[in-house]
């Protein structure tokens, strides 16, 4: 089938370095009526641009509305922004207009994460599979599906095998390699790909053959989250429970439990640069532990508890020193690490007509601030842009620090 003209325009423009997606002159495009920002909605783009908020210190840039499901994951991937739904397709919005660039995974299955990596896109989908991804700006489909994990190589390694196979809730026989329920999460670290699933494991694929290593039974219910930073993997789940594991010679094992609380849902993880793990919980509060020590004897200190939120928190995304909280109030809670450790909150958005899903963040030296990108449960995807008014946050607002001092000693793990 023919490609349209205005997409077939669009893939033969240059790609625009990350610097220049970021300028100034950029997020001012977005305020105004200009000429890209009308060409991208004769073309369907359904890029909207919205009069900024006047005196506030953020600015609602943008909405996307192209999504017939709820907005379930959001992702970014060089000069795109990858949002994913419920409704089973995922769109590539380039940047600086955020026009609609293509749309693709139509009818693999309900979306529940994305994640870019090396020029690949991992997606994670309901019916317990990731769909691969090639992007190439030399091909007229940009976002070409290239492989469905398991693969079919991995299936005929192992499906005449006894031992391959192992016994999954619903009293089914399935080979390990395969995730029994909807997958729920995904990351990339060091080479390998990371996938979570209700049905309560960890599944380890390497990226250069997509094979899978290990399935790693993680918790007692559903894996909400994972995240991976120097070595170190970080599961968090509907038991109460956040782990952190680490890969030994012949498998991940179980490094420590860094929380556990009895009632909650941990739904969202998030590490900063230097090296703090963040979770976000049903019970609305948002929790960060620094590691410390080397990673034969680590341990992890409560750096902070704060009740960030009145209703659960949803997601998670850091950018340099802000941390990013959405929540199912739906609004969008902004915070900053301070000197102590503590974290400050510095304001709040609202805009969203449902609960905030998902969030992603990406800093700007040159402009002095941070995009910032939310889904929601409304179908819509909105642009924030956030100043980094370091004064101004210190004035406006006070620190919220631990809301138990007792916590504040150092953890040990084995």
């Amino acid at each position: 089938m023919a490609m349209p003209d205005h997409e077939r325009a669009a893939m033969a423009a240059p790609l625009l370095p990350r610097a220049a997606l970021l300028s100034s002159s950029s997020f001012s495009s977005f305020g105004s009526s200009s000429s890209s920002l009308s060409d991208a909605a004769s073309a369907s783009s359904s890029a909207d641009a919205l009069s900024t908020m006047p005196q506030g210190p953020c600015k609602e840039l943008a909405v996307l509305r192209d999504h017939p499901g709820t907005v379930s994951s959001l992702s970014l991937c060089g000069e795109f922004l990858l949002s994913a739904s419920t409704g089973a397709d995922i769109v590539a919005w380039q940047q600086p207009d955020l026009r609609r660039f293509a749309r693709f995974g139509q009818g693999e299955g309900s979306v529940k994460a994305l994640v870019a990596s090396g020029g690949r896109v991992f997606s994670a989908h309901q019916d317990g599979r990731v769909r691969v991804w090639r992007v190439s700006r030399r091909s007229e489909n940009a976002f070409k599906l290239v492989a469905s994990l398991p693969t079919a190589r991995d299936y005929l390694g192992r499906i005449f095998r006894q031992g391959s196979y192992v016994q999954t809730r619903r009293n089914r026989r399935r080979l390990w390699i395969e995730h029994a329920d909807s997958i729920s999460c995904l990351a990339v670290h060091d080479g390998v790909l990371y996938s979570g699933s209700w049905d309560k494991t960890l599944k380890v694929w390497r990226v250069s053959d997509l094979k899978c290593l290990e399935s790693v039974r993680a918790h007692d219910d559903a894996v909400n989250a994972v995240a991976a930073d120097a070595g170190v993997v970080y599961s968090a789940s509907a038991d109460g429970r956040v782990k952190a594991w680490e890969k030994g010679k012949a498998a991940h094992f179980l490094q420590g439990v860094l929380v556990a609380r009895d009632g909650v849902s941990w739904n969202a993880l998030a590490v900063g640069a230097d090296r703090r793990i963040y979770a976000a919980g049903s019970d609305g509060h948002v929790v960060g532990w620094d590691r410390l020590g080397s990673r034969a004897a680590a341990r992890w200190s409560i750096a902070c508890d704060v009740k960030a939120h009145d209703m659960a928190v949803l997601s998670l995304c850091v950018a340099g020193d802000l941390l990013c909280t959405g929540s199912a109030d739906k609004t969008i809670g902004l915070w900053r690490r301070q000197t102590g450790g503590e974290l400050a909150k510095v304001g709040a958005i609202s805009g969203h007509d449902g609960p905030v899903k998902c969030l992603q963040a990406s800093w700007c030296r040159v402009s002095n601030g941070c995009m910032v990108y939310s889904g929601s449960l409304d179908k819509t995807i909105r642009v924030w842009w956030v100043p980094n008014d370091q004064q101004q946050d210190q004035q406006q607002d006070k620190c919220f620090k631990d809301e138990n001092q007792n916590e504040k000693a150092s953890v040990f793990f084995r």
